[in-house]
């Protein structure tokens, strides 16, 4: 199969925990916080909601094929009823799984998805895999790297060696174990990269700095290899800089309150990639991202509120005057 898109990203089942009594705090500027229950006590929750065959990879996954594209996942999987449950979940969203690994006697990933308002505070655990770069029959046009467990620089490396070598064209979408990694040990990875995804704290902790203008983190992260950079900054949109320059995309307006943001930064990046492969301009393809994940927030889970390429395109139609692309 001559794909598109093959997203590599670690795959997990979701239970979504919805918290009655908790409490957030936070410095005076509204950051660093905390997310505070009663400590020793017995705590009660409204709710819990599983959420299968989801994480950053399959989440771009997914998102990729309902705007049409022809999509593969490489992901590991254990031969537990959950990773069953993962399995049928992507072929039944249209994701291809022959690069798939199933490993025998092994957990698949679970995480606990701690929800307050319309936040969320994860509790991951990724289990550890033998892992290799699967072998194509054909170079897909884009392999999307996001979030792998720690040790896994090896086939990391082997990635950047084979786009390199193949003319495969790497957006790279790094997660929390991949934030926390030396620059040393990526660097191969950011050389070769297409486009790069992250928000302003995770640029932050990447580049060792407390720096918080955009342009100059835009600008450093850029410095790493990516010829395109974008991140986004929650409620003030995302900013994207590349050899014309930089803008800012804002927020599309939410419908309703948001009900979760999880997945938001993956519907954004993911679709920001699919746009550009279909043949939009970045910053064109930017603001469908932004688009998508407008529709994200507003439902449990990372992948429910996709949109097809018709639904985005009928909402950029119909978009405010005040979204669109702005130079700064």
């Amino acid at each position: 199969m001559d794909y598109d898109f093959v997203a590599f990203g670690d795959i997990v089942t979701d239970c979504f925990i919805k918290l009655k009594e908790a409490k957030v705090e936070c410095d005076l500027d509204h950051e660093n916080c905390l997310l505070c229950v009663k400590f020793g006590q017995k705590i009660p929750f409204e709710s819990a909601t599983e959420v299968p065959a989801v994480g950053n990879g399959p989440n771009a996954a997914v998102a990729a094929a309902k705007l049409g594209l022809q999509v593969a996942v490489a992901t590991e999987l254990g031969d537990d009823l959950n990773g069953k449950t993962c399995l049928e979940a992507l072929k039944k969203a249209g994701v291809a799984t022959e690069y798939v690994g199933v490993h025998a006697g092994q957990k698949t990933n679970y995480h606990y998805v701690l929800q307050y308002e319309a936040e969320r505070t994860i509790l991951i655990k990724h289990e550890l895999f033998e892992r290799s770069l699967p072998h194509f029959d054909e170079p897909p046009k884009w392999i999307y790297l996001t979030s792998l467990a720690e040790g896994t620089y090896d086939m990391q490396r082997d990635i950047a060696r084979y786009v390199k070598e193949n003319g495969v064209k790497l957006a790279f979408q790094p997660g929390t174990f991949q934030i926390r990694s030396k620059l040393e040990e990526l660097k191969d990875i950011y050389a070769v990269s297409e486009i790069f995804f992250c928000n302003r704290e995770e640029a932050q902790q990447i580049l060792g700095t407390k720096e918080s203008d955009l342009k100059k983190l835009l600008s450093s992260v850029r410095e790493l290899g990516p010829k395109i950079a974008v991140i986004t900054d929650g409620q003030n949109g995302a900013y994207i800089m590349d050899d014309s320059g930089v803008y800012h995309a804002p927020m599309y307006p939410d419908k309703a309150p948001p009900v979760n943001r999880t997945g938001a930064g993956d519907a954004t990046a993911s679709t920001t990639v699919a746009c550009i492969i279909k043949g939009l301009a970045p910053k064109e393809a930017l603001l469908r991202g932004m688009i998508n994940a407008s529709r994200v927030v507003q439902g449990v889970g990372a992948q429910a509120g996709l949109l097809t390429e018709s639904q985005v395109e009928e909402l950029y139609t119909n978009r405010p005057k005040d979204f669109q692309m702005t130079a700064i």
